[in-house]
């Protein structure tokens, strides 16, 4: 299995690529083949798919989408033609909201994915995957002393959970602005 390959596109097709690494023109599958540019180096992050009768080379322009693809053959009845078609018209990120939001829909608007299909997608990776950046131990200690703050203020914690979603954790603020903060979304 290939992790990456770093080279330089040389044909753009409707479905592929050709990359060519070392003087050798790798076919690529890719969700978004006219992102590329003809005679640009780039680094393609690739997945190997075998079959007992095919052999097939994905490629994705970010690890996340490559991991989402690898998440997303594994649910039954969906292989690496119907991700392609997800991830061609979806993000990374947005594939995750309809995931995690339980919006079957979303999926229902890709070729070949039902309504049965779209349920299984969100049954099987719903709470399984997450490609977010860590947040650093100083903000991690900052929403922990706030929601501690909160709950000794008597607040239940499915009230803290609404007040802290978003606050600014990670942009230096003080735990007591953050505290202020909190509170001023209960009043709203």
């Amino acid at each position: 299995m290939y992790s990456y390959l770093k080279g330089i596109v040389t044909e753009i097709e409707a479905t592929s690529i050709t990359l060519e690494v070392n003087n050798i023109g790798y076919l690529i599958k890719t969700p978004n083949p006219f992102n590329f540019q003809i005679g640009k180096e780039v680094t393609i992050y690739s997945y190997q798919h075998v079959r007992e009768d095919l052999i097939d080379l994905y490629g994705f322009e970010t690890k996340d989408e490559r991991d989402l693809f690898l998440k997303f053959i594994n649910v039954k009845g969906l292989g690496p033609k119907g991700t392609l078609a997800i991830l061609a018209s979806g993000t990374v990120q947005e594939c995750l909201k309809a995931i995690n939001n339980d919006d079957a829909k979303f999926f229902q608007r890709f070729p070949g994915i039902g309504l049965k299909l779209s349920q299984q997608i969100i049954l099987d990776l719903k709470g399984k995957i997450n490609f977010e950046e860590q947040d650093s131990p100083e903000v991690l200690q900052n929403q922990k002393m706030v929601e501690q703050a909160l709950k000794g203020l008597g607040y239940k914690a499915k009230e803290i959970k609404t007040m802290t979603t978003n606050l600014p954790f990670n942009e230096n603020h003080s735990v007591s602005d953050l505290i202020k903060m909190a509170l001023q979304r209960s009043i709203l």
